[in-house]
C-alpha cells in the first residue's frame, strides 16, 4: 500500500459516496464529483491500486439471519511471545465465529468481537476452540445488552485533503 497518497477533495467525496454506495452508477457518481467518467475511472483504480479502497462488501443484517448473542471476550495469555501469539491469530483468523479480533494493551491481550446464533453456540466456542487454545491464561466473556453504535467504514469529516 501507498502511504505516500496525495488525496484531494474529489478523491475524499468519491470515497464518501462509494462508501455509502458501492452499487453507485459509474456516470452518477462522476456527475456528482464533477468528473467525466473516464478520470472518474482513473481516479477509482489509483484508489484501488493504492489501497486506500480494500475491498468492496455488503452489509448484512447479522440479526436478521439469527445472529442475536454478541459477546465480547478479553483473553489473556499466559506468555505473549511471538510463537504464542502468532499461533492464537491464525487461529483466531479460522474461527468462523469471531467478527473481529483484535491485539490489546492493558488488562488482557486480545480482545474477541463474537455474532452467535445463541448461548449454546458459545459454550461449543469456549469448550472446542478457545479453551483449547494454548496458552491463555484467562478469558472474561462479557454480553451485548444493546448496540448503540455501529459505525463501519471511515469518518470524512475527519480526514484532511491538502
Amino acid at each position: 500500500m501507498n502511504t505516500n497518497l496525495n488525496l484531494d477533495n474529489i478523491d475524499i467525496e468519491l470515497l464518501r459516496l462509494i462508501q455509502e454506495d458501492a452499487e453507485i452508477p459509474h456516470l452518477e457518481l462522476a456527475a456528482r464529483v464533477n468528473l467525466s467518467p473516464s478520470p472518474c475511472s482513473r481516479r477509482l483504480r489509483i484508489l484501488r491500486e493504492s489501497g486506500v479502497i480494500d475491498r468492496t462488501v455488503s452489509l448484512i443484517n447479522s440479526e436478521l439471519l439469527g445472529f442475536k448473542v454478541h459477546v465480547f471476550v478479553q483473553v489473556s495469555m499466559d506468555r505473549q511471545d511471538k510463537a504464542n501469539l502468532d499461533l492464537f491469530e491464525e487461529n483466531a483468523q479460522r474461527w468462523p465465529e469471531v467478527k473481529s479480533c483484535y491485539l490489546m494493551t492493558g488488562d488482557y491481550d486480545y480482545l474477541l468481537q463474537l455474532d452467535l446464533l445463541d448461548l449454546d453456540s458459545l459454550k461449543v466456542f469456549l469448550e472446542e476452540k478457545l479453551t483449547e487454545q494454548p496458552g491463555i491464561s484467562n478469558i472474561k466473556s462479557s454480553f451485548s445488552l444493546k448496540k448503540v453504535v455501529d459505525r463501519v467504514g471511515v469518518d470524512f469529516d475527519l480526514v484532511r485533503a491538502p
